[in-house]
């Protein structure tokens, strides 16, 4: 049986990580009312109040937020000295908590986790998609799987696969509006906007020569969902910028054609990121070291790296 202390702190950790008493309730399987009787002694015991609560939502007292911080730190010590402890085991096993991108985490992520579940089947694991790269440690999560570089350098990273990015666009709205042959070019052009994260919106940056160039583009259409804007390009609507991850099977169809190849664009090279390499578990290992095989098997299918010929139309 767990410490009480341990499974309390736990507990309050969760609610604060949810931000309300409901969720974590939810996630703890617990009805609402034991969730608010567990908060209760748990205040009692302590002789403090740990939370302001409403009808929707819940905020840490100031007694709340020493508690938390306390608590976060002890449970961190206590999983990294049980996971120093186990190094000697050879089978991985315990919870995994991944975050990927949304629709890369959707259609080549979860089924390798699927298959890497197949292979460790003592290991529990929590897949959660986002948009917006994630704070693995306020979000408990032990490693994010993204394209590009985050912005926290604090963390740790393996690169996975390099990933080059082009524009793009449909022979038939090439056909119609012409083909760029400058960077100039592109002011006179329909362009598809993929709005993703801060980036500066309607700003392309390019090097060429070993300078840096920034356009200004327009368009029409715009979205923060990649497949959307792959759509629009794929149905002529105008040049876009997407990774060759993307685009592979559409230049070996013809249905996508790549315009300016002379000018490179930032990668969007696959990482996996974790807070820390000296406190890493078994269980996290042995995952980047599977989806890093996999990355680089040519018969992984959906893991299948893309070689898009980058002649200019």
């Amino acid at each position: 049986m767990k410490n009480e202390a341990t499974s309390d702190m736990q507990f309050f950790v969760l609610v604060a990580r949810h931000g309300s008493l409901s969720a974590a309730a939810r996630a703890l399987d617990l009805t609402p009312p034991a969730a608010t009787k567990r908060l209760a002694a748990l205040e009692s015991r302590l002789g403090a109040r740990l939370l302001n609560r409403t009808t929707r939502s819940v905020s840490l007292t100031s007694e709340g937020e020493t508690y938390l911080q306390h608590a976060t730190r002890i449970l961190e010590d206590i999983k990294a000295m049980e996971d120093l402890v186990s190094q000697g085991r050879a089978t991985p096993r315990g919870l995994l908590r991944i975050n990927a991108t949304l629709g890369f985490g959707r259609t080549s992520i979860a089924p390798l986790v699927s298959a890497f579940a197949t292979r460790y089947p003592e290991v529990e694991i929590q897949l959660e998609v986002t948009d917006r790269p994630v704070d693995l440690v306020e979000s408990g999560c032990d490693l994010a799987i993204r394209f590009g570089a985050l912005p926290d350098k604090r963390l740790n990273a393996r690169r996975i696969m390099s990933n080059r990015r082009f524009l793009c666009a449909s022979p038939g709205y090439l056909e119609r509006h012409g083909t760029p042959s400058s960077l100039a070019d592109l002011a006179q052009h329909r362009c598809i906007l993929h709005r993703q994260n801060d980036d500066a919106y309607g700003i392309w940056r390019f090097q060429h020569q070993e300078q840096t160039e920034l356009v200004k583009v327009h368009g029409a259409l715009s979205s923060n969902d990649g497949d959307i804007v792959l759509g629009w390009a794929l149905d002529g609507h105008g040049i876009l910028i997407r990774s060759e991850w993307d685009l592979a099977k559409y230049l070996d169809s013809g249905r996508l054609k790549i315009v300016l190849p002379e000018f490179t664009l930032p990668a969007a090279d696959l990482f996996v990121y974790y807070p820390s390499q000296r406190n890493q578990t078994v269980r996290a290992r042995a995952f980047i070291d599977f989806i890093a095989e996999q990355f680089q098997l040519p018969q992984a299918g959906a893991a299948r790296r893309p070689r898009p010929t980058c002649k200019k139309t």
